[in-house]
């Protein structure tokens, strides 16, 4: 399999780039090669609309970015233009990584008002910064008590380039050159993630019955603390739970102590003090226990009346719905909601039909006791023709990415349970 190949040869992760990380080299680090190009990346990536990124409360980080990057451009007044609308109350937010933070961050410097409390991130500038927000330093500059791995700080261009703040020979500058030659100017907002990569892409792989290569397993390496996505990056539940579970499933389990520091009183959060839970990440830690009844109880109430779930991890129910779905083996409730919302073309998706969701949808539907061949049949024919064309990027980050790579794995699997289910 090509993916396997990509995988073992290239450590570098298939993320795609950010129009917010690119927004912020632009901003804060114009030395940095590529730099045309990334303003080119902005100005061809802006929306009808004036905004950037995805819709609906999707657009706000990005086009906050944008604006600020490119300053006098005319997209920049069209963006600007675009955000007046954007922060008019209600204020809707999407979850994504710090957004509480970049938001009034970006509109102080924007001059622009929101109804957010500026008060937590302005306390934030006077104390040392929590590890877990290094991943973020561009909204707050150097500090004395962030470190890098490799030059790399929380697997982020731009909080790296904060970091570094001119052109040093180095370790970092060496990151950053080689993150923008890869995408030839913009970058993505978290690379590399080795071992998120290789964590999840093993886990659909092998719950679908499919071979990985021992070299790749053997790539899957925790500590006392659990695992990380990438270098720089504090251990997390969701990495720690879906490290353990890929290992499992290849035969070479480990202890699960690691994950039991991240342990509340009926799920597990992904890190200290997080502004909302993930189903997505206790259903990866109920994979990696084996059986626990309070977190599927847990599961269970975190379960939309409609029959899906949501996660702070991913703009689409599919992938929350099929995380669960995956580690309860099954719920009738959820498979009810995917038959209803398969599309005219065989397809399943939020906004769209897209390949990644269409995935999902499949396996949600293997694990039902009903027939369900027919659906999974149109699902699967609408795989096959997806073809080349890109993945709309569906995870949260800073904004709105695809790890390519994950997404072209879970489809391999869905194929192969749909062979499996419709022979």
């Amino acid at each position: 399999m090509n993916l396997l190949a990509e995988l073992t040869a290239d450590p570098w992760s298939g993320v795609t780039p950010s129009v917010y990380e690119t927004g912020r080299l632009v901003a804060l680090a114009p030395w940095l090669a590529g730099h045309e190009a990334r303003i080119r990346y902005l100005t061809k990536t802006q929306n009808p609309d004036g905004t950037w990124g995805g819709p609906g409360e999707y657009a706000l980080v990005p086009t906050l970015s944008a604006v600020d990057a490119l300053h006098h451009h005319p997209a920049a007044r069209r963006g600007l233009e675009a955000l007046r609308k954007l922060l008019t109350r209600p204020l809707k937010l999407p979850d994504t990584v710090a957004v509480e933070l970049i938001v009034p961050a970006l509109a102080e410097r924007l001059g622009l008002r929101t109804p957010l409390d500026p008060r937590p991130l302005h306390a934030l500038r006077h104390r040392p910064l929590p590890e877990k927000l290094w991943h973020t330093l561009e909204i707050f500059g150097p500090r004395p008590e962030v470190t890098t791995v490799d030059g790399i700080v929380a697997a982020s261009p731009a909080a790296t380039a904060t970091q570094l703040q001119r052109p040093t020979p180095g370790p970092s500058l060496d990151y950053l050159e080689t993150v923008q030659k890869r995408h030839k100017g913009p970058v993505p907002a978290g690379v590399p993630v080795p071992l998120f990569e290789r964590s999840w892409i093993i886990v659909a792989l092998r719950s679908a019955g499919l071979d990985v290569p021992d070299p790749l397993i053997e790539r899957i390496k925790l500590t006392d603390e659990g695992a990380a996505g990438g270098p720089g990056l504090p251990a997390d539940a969701d990495d720690t739970a879906t490290a353990l579970h890929a290992l499992a499933l290849c035969g070479s389990p480990r202890s699960t102590e690691a994950l039991h520091r991240y342990r509340e009183a009926r799920h597990f959060a992904c890190f200290p003090n997080e502004r909302t839970p993930s189903t997505s990440t206790n259903a990866h830690a109920l994979q990696a226990l084996g059986e626990d009844r309070r977190l599927e109880e847990w599961l269970r109430d975190m379960q939309e009346p409609e029959g899906f779930w949501r996660d702070k991890w991913h703009a689409s129910p599919y992938y929350a719905t099929a995380c669960v779905t995956n580690a309860l083996q099954g719920n009738e409730k959820a498979v009810d909601w995917v038959l209803r919302t398969q599309r005219d073309d065989g397809s399943w998706g939020r906004w769209e039909g897209t390949y990644e969701e269409t995935a999902y949808a499949i396996r949600i539907l293997s694990h039902s006791r009903r027939d369900t061949a027919k659906a999974i049949t149109r699902g699967a024919r609408f795989l096959h023709d997806w073809g080349e064309r890109d993945h709309p990027p569906l995870w949260h980050d800073k904004d709105l990415y695809t790890p390519t790579r994950i997404v072209r794995a879970e489809g391999a699997a869905a194929l192969h349970l749909a062979c499996a289910v419709c022979r």
